[in-house]
């Protein structure tokens, strides 16, 4: 029995933890497994660089590949998560993806070297739009915000201690990082093929589609769009916010402490705001969000020292708690469910172009200036919102009539 100096607390964790089904913690647990593995990626250039010894523009292009696949990663985890179930995409894709690590891992001529990392490319993120699936399927809609939270909290979570874990690991060779990556990516296949049910939807022959009816659906073409300037500016921090910095002669390990502030502020806000907001209408609340994202960036014009940066990481951070959070809600407010595994490949292939454009256009505004760069981040991301708020009312449509 409770005691009742005890109740609030116990109450406190019910409302960010409480109430969602047994499946979904397993997933949770997976994504955490999974992303505490996650250490090739991030070492992937030093690997070609120092494992390989491969010229930096040669390991840039071999990024590159690996670039143009995951732009279709997701297209055809989402096709398979529709067409074969969730747990085919989802355990396919992680077991594919291991494999393909060990063979990247020990390929040593530069043609095979290629043609594995633009396979790892295309497997490596196949599983992403059959986990957001799954949970649209599982759980009420009330509960979705939280629940899309709670996996970005547990995918931060491990991806912190994966970067120091790798660093340390890779001074004992770099196959071990290949091994730790590929064997917690087979883990959590396994555990979804084993502990989570099936949860797509039987589909009425009147109901088949593909591809075409999400590119025939005007509000999710849109919403694709807002996406992609969110994302575009989001982006900014991993590619020309350290350059930003530099210019203001600040050394790279300042780069790494206002980066930090980024995954301190998101484990410790995330369960706080995580069942606010589904309360609201999740047109509006994502709208709030890439506000606030904006902000932050527009406000980087205004810094110059380490403690300012980190202040607008802080800012930002907030938006980007509720943006990824809505914005998977939003998605599958608007699928079809017998489509969400499509809509959510969609939604992640516009990340994939975000990847692609993000550096390039932001490198070119930087060469103008630091405050044209960052003020064009505040412009786009106020856009972005305006273009949310009118899908809103169709958006909101399609919200209700899928409850119904």
């Amino acid at each position: 029995m409770t005691s009742p100096a005890a109740a609030p607390a116990v109450g406190f964790v019910r409302s960010r933890l409480g109430g969602l089904p047994r499946a979904f913690w397993v997933l949770w647990t997976g994504s955490l497994v999974n992303r505490l593995g996650t250490m090739v990626l991030p070492f992937l250039s030093l690997y070609l660089t120092s494992g390989r010894q491969l010229s930096v523009a040669t390991a840039g292009e071999i990024l590159a590949l690996l670039g143009v696949g995951q732009m279709f990663s997701q297209l055809i985890g989402g096709v398979l998560a529709d067409r074969f179930g969730r747990r085919v995409a989802l355990t396919g894709g992680m077991v594919g993806t291991g494999a393909v690590m060990i063979g990247l891992g020990y390929v040593e001529s530069l043609a095979l070297i290629a043609a594995f990392a633009l396979l790892l490319g295309l497997v490596v993120d196949m599983f992403r739009p059959a986990v957001q699936a799954i949970v649209a399927d599982m759980v009420p809609d009330g509960d979705r915000p939280r629940a899309f939270g709670l996996l970005i909290w547990a995918i931060n979570i491990g991806f912190s201690v994966a970067m120091v874990l790798g660093g340390t690991l890779a001074g004992a060779g770099f196959h071990t990082l290949f091994w730790v990556d590929a064997l917690t990516c087979v883990a959590f296949g396994l555990l979804v093929w084993r502990a989570v049910p099936e949860t797509r939807v039987a589909v009425r022959e009147r109901d088949r589609g593909g591809f075409a009816e999400v590119l025939r659906d005007r509000v999710m073409l849109g919403f694709l769009v807002v996406v992609l300037a969110a994302a575009f500016v989001f982006l900014q921090c991993l590619s020309t916010l350290p350059l930003a910095m530099r210019s203001n002669g600040l050394p790279p390990s300042a780069y790494g402490i206002v980066m930090a502030v980024n995954g301190i502020v998101i484990v410790l806000v995330q369960p706080l705001l995580g069942n606010r907001l589904g309360r609201w209408d999740h047109s509006w609340v994502l709208a709030g969000g890439i506000v606030v994202l904006g902000l932050g960036f527009g406000a980087t014009a205004l810094a110059g020292g380490t403690p300012a940066y980190a202040a607008t990481v802080a800012v930002w951070t907030l938006g980007e708690i509720v943006f990824h959070s809505m914005a998977a809600t939003v998605v599958n407010d608007l699928a079809p469910a017998h489509l969400r595994g499509r809509y959510n490949g969609a939604y992640g292939t516009a990340w994939g172009v975000a990847a692609f454009v993000a550096p390039l256009g932001g490198t070119m505004l930087l060469s103008v200036g630091a405050p044209v760069l960052w003020s064009t981040c505040l412009v786009v991301c106020l856009l972005a919102a305006a273009g949310q708020l009118v899908l809103a009312p169709a958006a909101r449509r399609r919200r209700n009539a899928g409850e119904s």
